[in-house]
């Protein structure tokens, strides 16, 4: 790992709230970054990690000779960063993916634009068993999420290694098991939690675990997974995300533009030695 060290994490849970709007958004309420002495301030909601401690490394090395400030607000609440930005407490935000951002936008209304993804946290296949894919056996089960965007990701996992063979027609976080048109070993799923997988893969031949929940079982994705998701042209990777209207904006543009410059790119690398966290550029 790196020498960088996360600053400050704030939980925008309950009393929290109104904390931190008032230590990171100042007044709050106004749309679009704002201009002083020729420095855009930007002020952007993330998840403490990596997603916060990437915009650190931004704001503390590449945002002034680009003219920026980044006011870095950090959330553990997957809902609040969403509404804080449609309100305009926020001119962005970078946590989410494209699945997460279109069921959220098509479950509340919000009009927003992601731009491209900056980093992949991957899903991969792990196992207490087997050490390759070609040892799965015929009739063996295999974990997967129980919620709509996990399972299509992990079953989507499973075509992109030639396992099973899904329904082009349905969209690939939308797949469910009903969807594999071609399954040569018989193999059966069986859905949990997606943060039981890691911890239950003794009780099956293989399981798909996301990289985070890999982590806290003790699991590093770039040794214990047996295939892994690759970053470029990920459909799952984090985007940093505005509203419509400011998706031209050139302060937003030329933070974009950073979160995927050389830099950041070498700082995942170096930073998430163990796999977390891969450039998605």
């Amino acid at each position: 790992m790196s020498t960088f060290t996360r600053r400050t994490t704030l939980a925008a849970t309950g009393a929290g709230v109104a904390a931190l709007a008032l230590s990171a958004c100042g007044a709050g309420g106004t749309e679009g970054p704002q201009e002083e002495d020729g420095v855009t301030t930007i002020r952007i909601g993330a998840s403490p990690a990596p997603h916060g401690e990437i915009l650190a490394f931004v704001q503390e090395n590449l945002a002034a000779d680009a003219g920026l400030a980044l006011e870095i607000t950090e959330y553990t609440d997957y809902q609040i960063p969403n509404q804080a930005l449609a309100d305009g407490d926020l001119d962005a935000n970078f946590y989410q993916t494209p699945a997460f951002l279109a069921d959220q936008e098509e479950e509340k209304g919000y009009e927003f634009f992601g731009f491209e993804g900056v980093h992949v946290e991957p899903m991969g296949v792990y196992s207490e068993s087997i050490t390759s894919l070609d040892e799965l056996a015929d009739g063996d089960t295999i974990a997967i999420a129980n919620d709509p965007t996990n399972r299509g990701r992990g079953l989507a996992v499973l075509a992109a290694n030639d396992v099973i063979v899904l329904d082009p027609e349905v969209a690939e976080n939308a797949h469910t098991p009903a969807d594999v048109t071609e399954n040569p070993l018989n193999l059966e799923f069986t859905e949990l939690e997606a943060a039981q997988i890691a911890r239950s893969l003794g009780d099956f031949a293989a399981g798909v675990v996301n990289g985070n929940y890999a982590l806290e079982a003790g699991l590093a994705p770039s040794e214990d997974a047996i295939v892994i998701e690759a970053g470029e042209d990920n459909p799952n990777a984090n985007m940093m995300v505005v509203r419509d209207a400011d998706q031209e904006n050139e302060a937003l543009v030329a933070l974009d533009g950073l979160l995927h410059s050389d830099e950041v790119r070498t700082f995942i690398e170096d930073t998430y030695t163990d796999g977390s966290v891969i450039p998605a550029f």
